[in-house]
């Protein structure tokens, strides 16, 4: 690797350094010092975001096409000294950060001809009708508008699509908003290096530089500041059920609320009807294991419990997962407090009443192993925290006696991210009858396959009810994110020399 961090901040085009210095705590590799992030910087990086909205807001959809792209350029040039650097703080394989690193850039690329190809304005108009009785009616014309500064919070677990570069960050500035970045203390030198790659390509495309930030992480009030800083106009979230509700209550109580889009935590239930069973129950077992324990079961689309209509199936189900799950070895986590978390929930899990541990384990600090337990529907109603998501490797079984008892654990569920119906042509009928009750619950449900991986597209839906996310009816993932940052104006009888240029496009 030939990068090495410097450990300061990026404000508005200018590198700073604080007085205070944190250590990285890397799965493996050096540990390198950073600044710790301040109130001051916040008010510095925010107030520059502010000035260079004017220009920013106002230009052309093809000049922030081209810095989409050179965003994009800049990543790849780095490619592996980012791999070598998130690999070592986080310790997840080259491969899979070679891969996020692909998604990070075509979603960049994505959203630079999503703008290009200008449907997200949704303009409309309504010609002027001045004979019209009893009234006249003016001319209208409609278009989205970006709402000014965003701020974006770095995930622990995406350090590369869901952080500095991710998908908040390019959908804001597709949008045309500028973006104060709050980087994540579990991988500060990825987030430094990805920052270097944006200020390189804002530096090529001749754009203010106010229009991006990023704060190194290192104090709770860096966040807080953050999220209260009065020219802060959204916020975007990817973490913990705790942290983000915190943030959104601080949101919320700001003179002026503020909208926080927050993708907060789910178990991404599973529901395996009878006769996919009956065909295919071992199948689906290690389909299921497979994906519980990518990533160290590390993914917000972890599915962590699967329903399943007690009987022989449903034993087969248990044995083969137990099975497939015993040949998983210990995987390590992208942090050492997210690992003492699992095993937190573990031990909760374990220590439930009427929970059976079908395949349990222990591993080392800082890694996980995969543990599997089972519960009635009756148990699983009564106890909610049976419900609440073990972020990790971590899979319940909910037997149910019956479809009708499968319907109500359905209608228990909280918000998901997403819902799985795992079904064959026999089960269409039940399938008919549940989906519905899905909709009300997730913001994707899927047939016939797992939840872990998810499409950057224009029909991609990456949020759901709450506690999956704290705003219904957004995405985080796809073009359609970019409506977060964005508020329709009317303009009414404006002189056509004086509207925006796209409004009549």
């Amino acid at each position: 690797m030939t990068f090495k961090p410097h450990g300061r901040h990026l404000i508005g085009g200018s590198w700073m350094s604080s007085q205070d210095r944190f250590q990285s705590s890397p799965a493996h590799g050096d540990a390198h010092s950073f600044s710790v992030g301040t109130v001051d910087l916040v008010d510095q990086a925010v107030e520059l975001a502010e000035k260079a909205f004017g220009s920013f807001s106002l230009s052309s959809r093809q000049s922030r096409a081209d810095l989409l792209i050179a965003i994009a350029e800049e990543i790849d040039a780095r490619g592996d000294d980012i791999t070598a650097i998130g690999s070592s703080e986080t310790g997840l394989p080259e491969a899979r950060l070679q891969g996020e690193r692909g998604r990070t850039t075509g979603q960049l690329r994505l959203f630079a001809q999503h703008i290009l190809d200008g449907d997200y304005l949704d303009r409309r108009h309504d010609k002027a009708l001045p004979d019209r009785q009893p009234a006249p009616r003016p001319e209208l014309y409609m278009m989205q508008r970006p709402i000014g500064p965003v701020a974006v919070f770095g995930a622990s677990n995406f350090p590369l699509a869901f952080s500095v570069a991710g998908g908040d960050t390019a959908a804001a500035l597709a949008a045309g908003c500028p973006v104060v970045v709050k980087g994540h203390s579990a991988h500060p030198g990825t987030s430094e290096i990805v920052a270097e790659a944006i200020h390189a390509a804002i530096a090529r495309c001749d754009v203010d530089p106010g229009i991006f930030s990023l704060i190194q992480g290192g104090r709770r009030d860096v966040g807080t500041a953050l999220v209260q800083h009065p020219l802060i106009k959204a916020v975007g979230f990817t973490g913990s059920l705790a942290g983000g509700r915190a943030l959104f209550d601080l949101c919320a109580a700001r003179p002026e609320p503020i909208p926080f889009f927050g993708e907060l935590g789910s178990v991404n239930p599973m529901f395996l009807l009878p006769s996919a069973m009956a065909e295919r129950a071992t199948d689906l077992a290690k389909g299921w294991a497979g994906s519980l324990t990518m990533g160290a079961g590390q993914f917000c689309t972890n599915p962590g419990i699967a329903f399943v209509v007690e009987g022989p199936d449903a034993d087969t189900f248990c044995d083969e997962a137990a099975n497939a799950l015993r040949d998983v070895g210990p995987q390590a986590m992208l942090t050492e407090g997210i690992a003492s978390a699992y095993r937190s929930g573990t031990d909760a899990m374990a220590n439930a009443s009427n929970v059976d541990g079908l395949m349990q384990t222990e591993a080392a600090p800082r890694y996980a192993s995969p543990n599997l337990f089972s519960t009635t529907a009756k148990e699983f109603l009564a106890n909610e925290a049976l419900g609440e998501e073990v972020f990790g490797p971590l899979g319940l079984v909910v037997r149910v006696s019956d479809i009708e008892e499968m319907l109500t654990c359905a209608r228990h569920l909280q918000g998901q991210l997403t819902c799985t119906l795992h079904m064959s042509n026999a089960d269409h009928e039940v399938a008919r009858v549940l989906l519905p009750v899905l909709e009300r619950k997730a913001g994707r449900i899927l047939a016939n396959g797992f939840p872990t991986g998810v499409e950057v597209s224009d029909t991609m839906v990456h949020g759901g009810p709450y506690p999956a996310s704290t705003n219904f009816g957004a995405t985080s993932v796809g073009t359609l994110s970019i409506r977060r940052f964005l508020r329709p104006i009317c303009y009414q009888n404006i002189p056509s020399d004086i509207l925006p240029d796209d409004v009549t496009a």
